[in-house]
């Protein structure tokens, strides 16, 4: 595993070896209410992620206010179909004059707070703000000119792949290497909101890992939790998944975002997911069987015997606990006679025959 698979941040370490770095991203799901994303930061400060992420761009930054068909979510897209892409992003931003407070509280849970930008503006603005890593959407890994802004602030950049041709890959971490940026993250990831578990693509995560040499991780809009943990299992160092207070509230994200206790019981298993994994092959007794093997079967007499007795299926048999001939070794000792008085309950031996 060479070094650049390994990221130190401040109170984490991404890359193989080190714990699952689960990143709760917030995205709209503050329904434009301050008060709403602090309470979210504090959820997640209780679920054990490593990572609160946000999102930076108003609907200025992102397009223009147009009712051209273009400029409209397709009609069949489950949760936006047909809205207006300005007034979407309108609705799912997070004001910029939160950005402080909301990093601030997430801080005080000991998370590392960061966000995506979207243009030049926002890097900057960030920048500012002293975060220490950053976050590329699926939808901009087109946009080198982007992608090299982010890169020349020579911190971490999590990139996510949703759409990306493997070519489209590799012309995006390139274009970030050339500015300057040397720890780069790569997540898998189906941009679809929700996706369907058929589509995850898990194993992209092991060719983006050995393709370009980077700790690889998975961005999941999947419902639910199981295809977030499989990741972990599949060697993913990076999690990322929408977090809401309840799904019931509603909001651009809530449909497909996790709630609380569900986020908490995603760090659990994706954590135990990583450690089953890589806990190896192996065979014969582990640390925790050999208390165990004291409850494999072997000969015990059941009965009262008295010397000169022969042994048979009444009198002895294979029970639970262990201390006695093998199992199978009963037709070696059937009707041979007991040596001497034997009380029901005693471990079969030869000394006894």
């Amino acid at each position: 595993m060479s070094a650049t698979q390994h990221i130190s941040l401040s109170s984490a370490v991404i890359g193989h070896g080190n714990p699952v770095f689960t990143i709760a991203e917030m995205s709209g799901n503050h329904n434009g209410d301050l008060n709403r994303a602090l309470d979210i930061v504090d959820a997640v400060g209780s679920t054990g992620a490593h990572a609160l992420k946000i999102q930076t761009y108003t609907a200025d930054t992102l397009t223009i206010d147009s009712d051209a068909p273009a400029f409209r979510v397709r009609g069949d897209h489950g949760l936006w179909g047909d809205r207006n892409l300005y007034s979407l992003y309108q609705e799912a931003h997070t004001p910029w004059e939160w950005h402080k407070e909301i990093f601030s509280r997430a801080k005080s849970h000991g998370l590392i707070p960061f966000s995506t930008p979207f243009d030049p503006t926002s890097v900057a603005f960030l920048e500012d703000l002293g975060v220490e890593l950053y976050k590329t959407a699926s939808a901009e890994i087109v946009d080198l000119p982007l992608l090299r802004e982010v890169a020349r602030t020579g911190k971490p950049v999590v990139v996510s792949t949703g759409m990306a041709t493997l070519s489209e890959i590799d012309a995006a971490v390139t274009a970030m290497r050339d500015a300057g940026c040397k720890e780069l993250v790569l997540l898998a990831c189906t941009a679809a909101y929700p996706a369907e578990p058929e589509e995850a693509r898990l194993g992209n995560i092991q060719v983006l890992r050995e393709a370009f040499d980077v700790p690889v991780g998975l961005s999941d809009h999947t419902l639910g939790t199981g295809v977030a943990v499989a990741a972990a299992a599949l060697g993913a160092t990076v999690i990322e998944k929408h977090l809401t207070l309840d799904r019931a509230d509603g909001g651009v994200d809530s449909d497909f975002s996790l709630t609380p206790a569900e986020f908490a019981a995603l760090v659990t298993g994706a954590e135990q997911a990583r450690v089953a994994v890589q806990s190896g092959v192996a065979f014969g007794p582990t640390e925790q069987e050999r208390a165990v093997l004291a409850l494999r079967r072997s000969l015990y007499v059941v009965t009262d015997v008295v010397a000169g007795e022969q042994v048979s299926s009444q009198n002895v048999r294979s029970i639970r606990p262990a201390g006695g001939l093998p199992a199978d070794s009963f037709d070696l000792v059937a009707g041979r006679t007991f040596s001497q008085d034997v009380s029901r309950g005693t471990a079969l031996t030869w000394d006894l025959l």
